[in-house]
């Protein structure tokens, strides 16, 4: 054997030796890239929907009043028009017992895309026994004063960090705030926001917005 073909087969040893570490190589890479590359992908969309599910949900310490289950906890409540999901909730009674007086049921459960600002309980304890009672015997005032409560579009969180908008009373309303602390007319608290109903997204609100006279 010549020295020439000699030099052929170590060539082709050598050649052969090394294909394997290239190929090996080129796989690692590209198994790297493409991990990477899939890492991205997963995590971001659980990244957006995180945060989308924690801006759809309710927020703030009044949240807690909120029955679990049944027809006054939020899934509840997402099935009926507003006042009717309100007549569920223990905590708006005297507000729904404002909205019977007032003759305003159907006109807030036929309504499309609204917001409505709903008072406490406690929000209406807050005006003093004579007041309330002169108001809810004031069926043209007391129209006004929950319908001030109500705007024609639903408002997104984001809406209220610096808001103005018309009510359904003909009334102006301002919102401040941000994350989950906001207030209305900057006098009444968001204690439970964000609440959907079939027809409206509901603001629980600590006290009663009186419309100027």
């Amino acid at each position: 054997m010549n020295n020439r073909h000699l030099r052929r087969i170590a060539v082709t040893v050598s050649a052969a030796a090394l294909l394997p570490l290239a190929l090996s190589a080129c796989s690692s890479d590209s198994g790297k890239s493409s991990d990477s590359g899939a890492d991205k992908a997963a995590s971001a969309p659980a990244k957006e929907t995180e945060s989308a599910a924690t801006m759809d949900e309710p927020f703030g310490p009044g949240c807690a009043t909120v029955p679990k289950e049944g027809a006054g906890s939020f899934a509840g409540m997402a099935q009926d028009p507003v006042a009717t999901a309100a007549s569920n909730n223990p905590a708006l009674s005297t507000l729904v017992a404002a909205v019977k007086q007032a003759g305003l049921v159907d006109t807030l459960n036929s309504a499309q895309n609204i917001t409505v600002f709903a008072p406490t309980n406690d929000a209406f304890a807050k005006i003093p026994k004579a007041d309330l009672d002169k108001l809810l015997a004031d069926k043209a005032q007391l129209t006004k004063v929950l319908t001030a409560h109500v705007v024609g579009e639903k408002l997104a969180p984001k809406q209220l960090e610096k808001g103005s908008f018309d009510t359904l009373a003909k009334t102006g309303l301002t919102t401040s705030g941000s994350d989950t602390s906001y207030t209305v007319n900057d006098s009444s608290k968001v204690v439970c926001g964000n609440v959907p109903t079939a027809n409206a997204t509901v603001y629980i609100v600590d006290t009663v917005l009186m419309p100027a006279s």
